[in-house]
């Protein structure tokens, strides 16, 4: 199963989800639907960004013949390493895929005016994982003294 398509797995599923248990449930935004946005490979595994009417995560998961994601108990944490830099993402379970581990950018979802909104947001976030460079973030300071007598930077 390429990434693409469990992608959509994972959106049936939620669909499945939002219709049944969470349907009526306070913490959901009924303006927004479920959606998978920018499934793609990455390491073997498959990455993208699932938006719920209650949570927006990116998530992995296994592709079948590929490699495992490695050992870990449910609820831990783990690091990541992607393009922009490491995320640390939560180790889960769910039906129908098995092991997802997920890393969330929002809940509740009432910031959000609709799917258009989500859709452009998952897209930005994918993009700025994958943007080789990372953010723009500012050097670290450094330490005028240890410059001066030469010894380059502040780092211990």
């Amino acid at each position: 199963m390429s990434a693409a398509a469990i992608g959509e797995r994972l959106a049936s599923i939620y669909r499945a989800i939002a219709e049944g248990a969470m349907r009526g449930m306070p913490i959901c935004n009924r303006d927004l639907e479920v959606q998978a946005v920018g499934f793609r490979d990455h390491a073997g595994h498959a990455i993208g960004v699932v938006v719920t009417p209650w949570f927006m995560n990116i998530v992995l998961a296994e592709v079948e013949g590929g490699p495992a994601l490695p050992p870990a108990r449910f609820g831990d944490s783990r690091a990541v390493s992607l393009p922009a830099g490491r995320i640390e993402v939560t180790v889960g379970e769910l039906d129908g895929i098995g092991r997802l581990d997920a890393a969330s950018l929002f809940s509740p979802m009432f910031g959000f005016a609709d799917p258009a909104a989500t859709h452009q947001t998952a897209t930005a976030a994918m993009a700025a994982l994958f943007k080789p460079d990372g953010y723009d973030v500012p050097p670290p300071a450094r330490d005028r003294r240890a410059l001066l007598f030469g010894r380059g930077s502040s780092a211990p």
